[in-house]
Parts: C-alpha cells; structure tokens; sequence
C-alpha cells in the first residue's frame, strides 16, 4: 500500500514523504492534532501509511485516530502530541460560499473560482484549496492543486 496523495504532492511525497500529505493534515485537523513535520518524520513508512488509510470521519474513527496519533508521537518523541482545536464548521465544509481566504489568494492570482465548481469539489479538494490559500504557503501548489482538480478558473479582467 502507499499514501494516497494529490499530484500536486509529487515533489515531496516522492522523496520518501517527507511532508505530510494533505489527506493526513485533513485527519488531524478533523481529530485535533497538530503533527509537526519533526514528529512525522520518525514515523516509519508503514505508521505514515496507516494514518492516511485510517478511516476518520465517525465519532468512534476520529477518536481511534486521535489515540492512535497521539500514541505514535508518544512512542517516537517522548512527548506529547500537541492538540489542535477541531473545528466543527470548518471553511472548507461551507458549500454556499469560497472562503474568503481563498477568494483573496486567487484574486492575487488573476483567477476566480466560481460557486458552482466550488460545490463539485470533494471535501478533501475543498480543504487542500483552503490550506494552499493560507498564510505561510508561495501558493505556487494552489496553482497547482487548482489546475488538478480541473476547477474551471476565469482569468479576472480588468
């Protein structure tokens, strides 16, 4: 088996997943934990691929993954895993409107995303779209991620 990713993901998932691919940062976001890079990269190939395959999204999953994060962060740092609070409404769950934060970033790009195939996106499209727009990224993968997720894009005329 092998850790589900988005094309866009390729330059690092290739060299050995060195940073946690999107569908992961989806799970512990959804279960609570922040996972930083130097936790994720103890972890073996096979505890990295059980954590993108494990399901996550009923309330005894997500609490099974929480524990099963947490114990791996314990097991590999001797730490503690920091939590995160999990958003119950997160932006990327909002079908009727871009966030904002997306909406700026595209702008900054030249491009609107329409409602409409915003609302085609899967919810993990949704959230890779809504992370790649945040502060701290070059937004050179929300390019990317746009383009792979065939979101029909209009260039903003002035």
């Amino acid at each position: 088996m092998s850790i589900p990713y988005f094309r866009f993901e390729d330059d690092f998932v290739e060299d050995g997943f060195r940073c946690i691919p999107m569908v992961v940062r989806f799970k512990l976001d959804t279960a609570g934990i922040k996972l930083k890079l130097s936790e994720w990269s103890k972890m073996d190939v096979a505890e990295r691929t059980h954590m993108a395959e494990a399901p996550c999204e009923s309330p005894e999953d997500i609490a099974a993954y929480h524990r099963y994060v947490r114990h791996l962060v314990q097991m590999h740092t001797g730490t503690d895993a920091t939590p995160l609070h999990a958003d119950h409404n997160p932006e990327w769950a909002e079908l009727h409107k871009i966030p904002t934060q997306l909406r700026d970033r595209t702008k900054d790009l030249n491009i609107v995303v329409s409602l409409e195939k915003w609302q085609t996106l899967n919810p993990l499209q949704r959230f890779a779209l809504v992370k790649l727009s945040g502060g701290g990224h070059e937004h050179k993968n929300l390019l990317k991620a746009l383009q792979e997720f065939y979101v029909a894009v209009d260039q903003v005329t002035a």
